[in-house]
């Protein structure tokens, strides 16, 4: 029997989770969380053999979470679900110790695959997200031979960027001084090399930062 939990603020997507999941003879439901705070807490009483993690909730965000699981509860695998496709956030996942990676609109039985291929120490990727990552891998090899290092908070000013927030936006909806993001965004055009907003935003995608 493989033992799961979720991590989701949505609950009609718990909801959905919970009915694939009890519809399987094998697999059974041990945790149901819509936060990181109930996860980390929930984890300390009753750990799931794979663990269905949202990237995107209140609070902490879904790499953070994936990192501190890693870290602190090595056997539990997890699988990111998640509705964003970019290359950025496939990678960014799989770094801190993700094993699957599935949107939310994929069907049942890739849901159900996901599970068990994780469960038994084998990644998974949804053939078209396999195949992006991989166009992406070798563009970024061709064109930017070198790694490029961002810090957490430069990845997540460098993606409100992409939404064409300002500054001032972006400072509210990250709890920061614009002065602090004016100082993460002067470093991410020194760092990918170019001049302005539009600039850093094409270069990003060409990089696959961001899509």
């Amino acid at each position: 029997m493989i033992k799961i939990s979720i991590t989701d603020d949505h609950p009609l997507i718990l909801n959905g989770l919970e009915s694939i999941i009890q519809r399987q003879n094998n697999m059974e439901l041990c945790g149901s969380y819509r936060n990181g705070t109930e996860l980390l807490e929930g984890l300390k009483k009753t750990l799931p053999d794979v663990l269905m993690l949202d990237i995107q909730m209140p609070g902490q965000q879904g790499d953070e979470l994936a990192k501190i699981v890693s870290r602190l509860y090595p056997s539990v695998k997890m699988v990111a679900l998640t509705n964003l496709d970019t290359v950025y956030h496939i990678k960014n996942m799989l770094q801190q110790g993700v094993l699957g990676y599935v949107l939310k609109t994929a069907p049942e039985a890739e849901i159900v695959a996901a599970i068990h291929a994780v469960n038994s120490g084998k990644s998974f990727l949804a053939d078209e997200l396999k195949d992006k990552v991989l166009r992406h891998t070798i563009s970024s090899a061709q064109t930017f031979p070198e790694e490029l290092v961002l810090t957490r908070r430069e990845k997540e000013i460098l993606q409100l960027v992409a939404t064409n927030q300002t500054s001032q936006d972006i400072a509210d909806k990250l709890f920061l001084s614009k002065r602090t993001v004016d100082h993460h965004r002067n470093n991410l055009l020194l760092k990918l090399g170019v001049k302005n907003a539009a600039a850093l935003i094409k270069k990003a995608i060409d990089m696959g930062l961001i899509d």
